[in-house]
Order: structure tokens, then sequence, then C-alpha cells
């Protein structure tokens, strides 16, 4: 019942009591706007908040955020200034006008009503698959209209919409120092590893993962000097397309399912955060004005 509470409140734009059993998820998923504080991921990519977030403004010359009734176009300056960066790279491949941007972060990070684990400090960005073809779209189209998969037979091979830019564009965001990772379906990795002849370091970033066939997911290096942000540890060593073609094969060729035992205990539903989960510092970021 609390929890209906604090998201019927959320919804309406209305402050969250909070107590030490308020999902975290309503106290963050309540705050309209950034804190005013100076910008700083806190915690984990899965457990943290995020001070003095900025805004991706809705529309620029090489991107467009969509689905802004979320209000998830907020980041880290870093990952705001990625954003545009990329975007400005993704504008020279034909056919494409620059990039769609989806979820980043809510104003003050943290846990989400509905969606992601991830996404709390700032720093990570999904992009559309779908290439632009106008950057004037309304806030209402923005709700609408939807990306477009990428994926052939459950994501062990890719479909007739992928193309060069996509490989391209996903290059460009993997050469960039400040990536630490990019996730996407295990069959545009393997393509990519089939198709690049050049220097193949950069794959060792594109990490395959279930989903991301609509979207790539695009997870930022915690900035310098970042002191309370938590690094994801690094990608194994190599450039991770024999990992890639196992993920393949597996889809291909499903292992049998474990065998299940009648005696053992169920596994306990997922608890959602409290604050006190989450960095001390998320406390202040949520009080802050």
């Amino acid at each position: 019942m609390r929890l209906l509470l604090a998201i019927c409140l959320a919804v309406a734009g209305l402050s969250v009591p909070a107590s030490a059993q308020t999902p975290a998820k309503a106290l963050f998923g309540a705050k309209p706007s950034a804190s005013q504080q100076k910008p700083a991921p806190f915690g984990s990519y899965a457990k943290g908040c995020v001070a003095g977030a900025e805004q991706l403004p809705e529309t620029g010359p090489t991107w467009q955020a969509m689905r802004l009734s979320r209000n998830r176009n907020w980041g880290h300056p870093a990952a705001i200034d990625f954003v545009k960066d990329l975007s400005r790279a993704a504008a020279k491949q034909r056919g494409w006008k620059g990039l769609y941007i989806g979820d980043i972060s809510q104003p003050r990070g943290g846990p989400m009503l509905s969606g992601h684990r991830s996404h709390q400090i700032g720093l990570d960005i999904d992009i559309w698959m779908r290439p632009p073809d106008r950057l004037n779209l309304s806030r209402n189209t923005r709700e609408n209209i939807s990306s477009i998969s990428m994926r052939r037979a459950k994501g062990a091979y890719v479909n007739s919409s992928w193309t060069r830019a996509h490989h391209e564009i996903l290059k460009a965001a993997a050469q960039d120092k400040r990536v630490a990772r990019i996730f996407v379906f295990p069959g545009a990795k393997v393509q990519m590893c089939n198709d690049e002849k050049g220097d193949r370091r950069w794959l060792r970033k594109i990490r395959p993962w279930w989903g991301h066939h609509y979207h790539f997911h695009v997870r930022l290096n915690c900035p310098r000097g970042a002191r309370g942000c938590v690094d994801q540890a690094a990608p194994p060593k190599g450039d991770g397309c024999a990992d890639a073609q196992r993920w393949v094969n597996d889809i291909l060729n499903p292992p049998p399912p474990k065998p299940v035992d009648p005696n053992a205990p169920k596994p306990k539903p997922r608890r959602d955060y409290t604050l006190s989960d989450l960095p001390q510092q998320c406390a202040a970021v949520l009080q802050s004005n």
C-alpha cells in the first residue's frame, strides 16, 4: 500500500514522504529536476545516484531525446557530452541524421519506478538502432514511434535492417576512451567480428547481452576524480568474439535445462532498495534543492 501511494504521488509530481521502508525508486522517481550540487556519480551503475545531473536538450542538431514523459534524459555531464559527440559522428553516416536517444537517467539517478536496474548514476545511455530520418519529431510522435529490431533467429543473427553504418557507429562509440562497455545482442557482436578487418581491439568493449536489439546500451567509465563512483570490472582480455559465438551457439542449440530439485527452497523475491541501501551521499542528493 505504501508503494502504491508513493507511485501515485510520483506520477502526480508530488513529494514522497520518506520512511525507512519507502522504496528508493519512489523517492528518486518523484524528483522532477536535478540536485543543485557539483556533478558527481555515487555508487555503482545498478546501486547509486547522481548529483548535479545535466539534462540533455530535447532536440539538438544531431539528436532527439525520445519518450520525454519518462523524464530520463538526464545524466552526468560526461554522458551528455558523449551523446553530443557520438551523434555528430553518426550524422556523417549515410542515411543517418544523427541519433535517437532513449533512457539515460532520472534527474537524480537512483532506482527507477519501472524498467532498468542500471542507469542509476547517470553514466548509462540507451541509443536507438533506428536511423533518424528527421530530427523535428513532435513530443507526441516521440511517445509513440518505436525503434527497429536488428535481430533474427532470436538474436543469433542480424536481420536485413542491419547496415554497415550500425557497425561504424558502434565502433566509434567503443573507440571512445570514456566508454567502458557496450551491450548488444549476440548476433550483432558476431557480425561485427566477422566484418571487422582492421584493428580489432575496440571489439573487446562490445559485450553480448540479452535483449538490446532495438537499442544498444553504452556504459561510461567513472569520470576521473569521481571518488564515490564504482567502476564495473574491465571486460576480459581479447576481442570477445569467441565468447559471443558461444552465446549464438547456445541460442541455436539450447543446452538441456538443469534438473529441478523439488525440495529446494523457493528463491526469495527481489527486495526493493531503500535509501539506506544506497551510498550515504544519496540522502543529500535527495534533500538538495
